[in-house]
Protein backbone atom coordinates (compact mmCIF):
# COMPACT_ATOMS: atom_id res chain seq x y z
CA UNK A 1 0.00 0.00 0.00
CA UNK A 2 0.84 3.51 -0.99
CA UNK A 3 0.42 6.44 0.60
CA UNK A 4 1.02 10.30 0.28
CA UNK A 5 0.77 12.69 3.10
CA UNK A 6 0.66 16.60 3.42
CA UNK A 7 1.39 18.30 6.17
CA UNK A 8 1.51 22.18 7.32
CA UNK A 9 3.54 23.56 10.05
CA UNK A 10 2.63 22.75 13.31
CA UNK A 11 0.64 24.63 15.36
CA UNK A 12 2.03 23.00 18.75
CA UNK A 13 5.19 21.01 19.97
CA UNK A 14 4.63 19.37 23.43
CA UNK A 15 7.07 17.08 24.65
CA UNK A 16 5.46 13.26 26.33
CA UNK A 17 6.47 10.15 27.14
CA UNK A 18 4.99 7.14 25.94
CA UNK A 19 4.45 4.20 28.06
CA UNK A 20 7.01 1.48 27.47
CA UNK A 21 4.78 -1.66 26.63
CA UNK A 22 3.24 0.84 23.58
CA UNK A 23 6.27 1.80 22.28
CA UNK A 24 7.96 -1.50 22.82
CA UNK A 25 5.28 -3.38 21.04
CA UNK A 26 5.16 -0.48 17.88
CA UNK A 27 8.94 -1.08 17.33
CA UNK A 28 8.59 -4.52 17.19
CA UNK A 29 5.50 -4.34 14.80
CA UNK A 30 8.03 -1.82 12.48
CA UNK A 31 10.50 -4.32 12.77
CA UNK A 32 8.79 -7.26 11.57
CA UNK A 33 7.52 -5.35 8.54
CA UNK A 34 9.18 -6.42 5.38
CA UNK A 35 8.42 -2.36 3.75
CA UNK A 36 9.80 -0.67 7.38
CA UNK A 37 6.12 0.91 7.91
CA UNK A 38 3.19 -0.35 9.85
CA UNK A 39 -0.41 0.75 9.11
CA UNK A 40 -2.81 1.16 12.27
CA UNK A 41 -6.88 1.27 12.42
CA UNK A 42 -7.18 3.20 15.42
CA UNK A 43 -10.94 2.39 14.83
CA UNK A 44 -12.39 4.27 18.26
CA UNK A 45 -11.54 7.41 16.50
CA UNK A 46 -11.61 7.00 12.95
CA UNK A 47 -7.82 7.44 12.74
CA UNK A 48 -5.21 5.49 10.73
CA UNK A 49 -1.67 5.58 12.82
CA UNK A 50 1.10 5.18 9.81
CA UNK A 51 4.94 4.01 12.32
CA UNK A 52 8.23 4.00 11.02
CA UNK A 53 11.44 3.89 12.45
CA UNK A 54 11.49 7.74 12.68
CA UNK A 55 8.32 8.90 13.62
CA UNK A 56 4.38 7.68 14.11
CA UNK A 57 1.56 9.96 12.03
CA UNK A 58 -1.85 9.94 12.91
CA UNK A 59 -4.64 10.70 9.87
CA UNK A 60 -8.12 11.51 10.11
CA UNK A 61 -10.17 9.38 7.97
CA UNK A 62 -12.07 12.65 6.90
CA UNK A 63 -8.94 14.15 5.43
CA UNK A 64 -6.62 10.73 4.52
CA UNK A 65 -3.95 12.80 3.17
CA UNK A 66 -3.43 15.49 5.60
CA UNK A 67 -1.37 14.87 9.09
CA UNK A 68 -3.42 15.57 11.88
CA UNK A 69 -0.38 14.99 14.52
CA UNK A 70 2.62 13.31 14.53
CA UNK A 71 4.85 11.67 17.44
CA UNK A 72 8.23 11.99 16.25
CA UNK A 73 11.94 12.59 18.08
CA UNK A 74 11.79 9.63 20.25
CA UNK A 75 14.93 9.08 22.79
CA UNK A 76 14.27 5.56 24.24
CA UNK A 77 18.29 5.73 25.10
CA UNK A 78 17.59 8.64 27.67
CA UNK A 79 15.79 5.59 30.16
CA UNK A 80 17.73 3.54 32.36
CA UNK A 81 15.17 0.04 31.80
CA UNK A 82 12.85 -1.12 29.34
CA UNK A 83 9.49 -0.78 31.30
CA UNK A 84 10.11 3.25 31.53
CA UNK A 85 8.49 5.44 29.26
CA UNK A 86 9.79 6.91 26.67
CA UNK A 87 10.32 10.77 25.77
CA UNK A 88 8.98 12.38 22.36
CA UNK A 89 7.79 15.35 20.69
CA UNK A 90 3.75 15.52 20.08
CA UNK A 91 3.46 17.66 16.89
CA UNK A 92 -0.48 19.02 16.62
CA UNK A 93 -1.30 19.89 13.01
CA UNK A 94 -4.81 21.34 13.77
CA UNK A 95 -6.09 23.56 16.61
CA UNK A 96 -9.22 22.33 18.30
CA UNK A 97 -10.16 19.11 17.70
CA UNK A 98 -6.27 18.12 17.42
CA UNK A 99 -6.22 18.65 20.81
CA UNK A 100 -8.77 16.37 22.19
CA UNK A 101 -8.00 13.63 20.09
CA UNK A 102 -4.45 13.87 21.45
CA UNK A 103 -6.05 13.10 24.64
CA UNK A 104 -7.76 10.16 23.85
CA UNK A 105 -4.91 9.03 21.30
CA UNK A 106 -2.61 7.13 24.23
CA UNK A 107 -5.52 4.79 25.28
CA UNK A 108 -7.12 4.06 21.92
CA UNK A 109 -3.76 3.37 20.39
CA UNK A 110 -2.74 1.19 22.62
CA UNK A 111 -5.89 -1.00 22.11
CA UNK A 112 -5.10 -1.07 18.26
CA UNK A 113 -1.53 -1.96 18.50
CA UNK A 114 -2.73 -4.70 21.07
CA UNK A 115 -5.38 -6.20 18.33
CA UNK A 116 -3.00 -5.86 15.19
CA UNK A 117 -0.27 -7.79 17.39
CA UNK A 118 -2.69 -10.55 18.35
CA UNK A 119 -3.54 -10.90 14.77
CA UNK A 120 -0.65 -10.84 13.34
CA UNK A 121 1.52 -14.54 13.62
CA UNK A 122 4.78 -14.72 14.73
CA UNK A 123 7.50 -15.04 12.19
CA UNK A 124 9.14 -18.62 12.75
CA UNK A 125 9.90 -20.58 16.00
CA UNK A 126 11.95 -18.48 18.50
CA UNK A 127 15.38 -20.01 19.88
CA UNK A 128 18.04 -19.59 22.50
CA UNK A 129 21.36 -18.40 21.17
CA UNK A 130 24.30 -19.69 23.34
CA UNK A 131 26.67 -17.19 24.20
CA UNK A 132 29.75 -19.40 24.30
CA UNK A 133 32.61 -19.85 26.83
CA UNK A 134 32.68 -16.63 28.71
CA UNK A 135 35.87 -17.83 30.58
CA UNK A 136 33.85 -19.23 33.83
CA UNK A 137 35.69 -21.67 35.40
CA UNK A 138 33.61 -25.58 35.35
Amino acid sequence: MELTLYRDRPVSSTPRTLPATVYNLARALVARSPQGCVFVPVRGLQYLAVLDREEFVFVDSRYPNIVAISWADFRPQARDALDEPVPYRCFLYGAGEAVEVQRRLSAEFAGALRAMADKEPQRGPGRVIAFGDRGTDR
